[in-house]
């Protein structure tokens, strides 16, 4: 087991190279929630990864009980500036055109914005105890992280169209199901699992595997990258209305939201 003696991650975030399988894991507990600075550690340590030749495969995954609750906006900069969440999803394009495969590990629930950090990789090992959400629209918001290409990509059109409207939680199980992730594991061997199907990617060619994976993928950071325009756009002007406060309000609250339009 070892790392790389020249880069440093960043807080909150953990990295091993053991044989071609690297293992990234973040904290930010309790719901690890994701701001500006984790997505840029992220980044960071992923194009570390593309540069060290042993390195064939990658899994990310989260500490505790959540993969990822969404994006943190609590702090005094996210909170008065509209824009802010066009800047931190225009710098998380920046993942999508890493070169490496990603095997995320999802633990618990991807909510929101830790949906679409979840997408963005190339395959999701998951269990029967997972819950995904896309449920900006039940927060009285448009859907971010390029969810809008990512989303209808792996489900299709009709199903993604659903998932967004409703913001309805399915299950692991549901989510392999459609499409939306590749491996059901028995809950607690999540991490096993994911790490056997690296090992499997890890046995092809290395070049062979990021050449065919980058014809698969092609196109898509750009995707990604012109709709999160759309995607932002729309926010600026949601992100201030009643019905979006309302939203956090009954989230918080747990119960259903009252929306009014305004």
């Amino acid at each position: 087991m070892s790392t790389s003696t020249t880069f440093v991650p960043g807080r909150g975030l953990t990295l091993e190279l053991q044989g071609h399988v690297a293992t990234l894991e973040f904290s930010r507990p309790p719901l690890n929630f994701f701001d500006n600075d984790l997505i840029r550690d992220l980044v960071a340590a992923l194009e570390h990864l593309d540069q060290l030749s042993e390195c064939r495969v990658i899994v990310l995954q989260a500490a505790g009980k959540v993969f990822c609750a969404g994006a943190d906006f609590s702090g005094s900069e996210e909170a008065n500036d509209p824009q802010f969440p066009r800047r931190l999803y225009k710098f998380a394009v920046r993942l999508f055109r890493t070169r490496k495969p990603v095997i995320t590990v999802v633990e618990g629930a991807a909510i929101g914005g830790g949906l679409g950090l979840a997408l963005f990789s190339d395959y999701r090992v998951t269990s029967s105890k997972a819950r995904f959400s896309a449920n900006f629209n039940r927060l009285g918001i448009h859907q971010g992280f390029g969810l809008s290409v990512t989303l209808p990509r792996l489900v299709g059109v009709q199903t993604a169209s659903l998932l967004i409207a409703t913001g309805r939680r399915i299950d692991g199980a549901e989510a392999v199901r459609i499409g939306l992730a590749d491996v059901l594991a028995e809950p607690g061997e999540e991490r096993q699992a994911a790490r056997a199907l690296a090992e499997e990617i890890a046995l092809s060619a290395p070049h062979a595997v990021m050449s065919s994976r980058e014809t698969l993928r092609m196109g898509l950071a750009d995707a990604v990258d012109a709709i999160i325009d759309r995607e932002a756009s729309e926010q600026e002007w949601q992100i201030v209305m009643e019905d979006f406060a309302e939203g956090n309000k009954a989230m918080a609250e747990r119960r259903n939201p009252v929306f009014t339009g305004k």
